[in-house]
């Protein structure tokens, strides 16, 4: 809903609607079972529940659902269901397009409080506002890549916890500066493309501990 508030902000009721009625679909898909074989009770229950959500969707009036919008402290009520308390935080920062929203709504499904950010520069101002648990970056990105980025976090937090994400690993150069950082920090590493259950079972087991887990894949 955030994010649908933010295109009602900007292009007005029909874009907003638009967008509320028809991105269940996407991540429909993105959470069918056969797609995760390895997590398919899961994705099923997660599943489940969008088909809920967009059932209650499907039966209010244009108005209602602006309604929803216009009021912050309004939700779009699910019956038998209360959202559990928001406590872990991440932040995101990636510059390709299409990934933001499937990153902000994948977590968001997973009950995390989560910010995406488009660049460096960008991240690092939000990590100062948002303070998360867990900075989830691509390392290269314009105006600050992700190592510089992470560089200047620690100066804030030295315990934060860092998954990169690059196409670029096999990169000497990229290669070299990660297996530093992984070595010194515990920091994990995820190649692109990868699965998405694949991100988020490594994001739940580096949260779960307190030291840094060591974990590359």
């Amino acid at each position: 809903m955030e994010k649908a508030k933010e295109i009602y902000a900007e292009l007005g009721e029909q874009a907003a609607l638009s967008y509320i009625k028809y991105s269940h679909r996407l991540l429909s898909k993105v959470y069918h079972p056969d797609l995760n074989p390895l997590n398919e009770e899961k994705a099923r229950q997660a599943q489940q529940k969008l088909n809920r959500v967009s059932e209650r969707i499907s039966k209010l009036e244009d108005e209602e659902i602006i309604r929803v919008l216009v009021n912050k402290d309004l939700p779009i009520p699910v019956a038998g269901e209360e959202e559990p308390p928001v406590k872990i935080k991440i932040l995101v920062v990636e510059d390709e397009f299409g990934l933001h929203e499937i990153f902000r709504e994948i977590f968001r499904m997973e009950g995390y409080d989560v910010r995406i950010a488009t660049n460096g520069v960008q991240g690092y101002e939000l990590f100062k506002k948002f303070n998360p648990d867990l900075v989830f970056t691509d390392i290269i990105m314009p105006e600050m890549n992700g190592l510089e980025l992470v560089g200047k976090i620690r100066e804030i937090n030295p315990r934060i916890k860092v998954i990169y994400m690059s196409g670029f690993f096999g990169i000497k150069q990229v290669r070299l500066r990660i297996q530093e950082e992984v070595e010194q920090y515990g920091y994990l590493t995820l190649s692109k493309p990868f699965k998405l259950s694949t991100m988020l079972e490594m994001v739940k087991e580096y949260l779960a501990v307190d030291s840094p887990l060591k974990i590359n894949r």
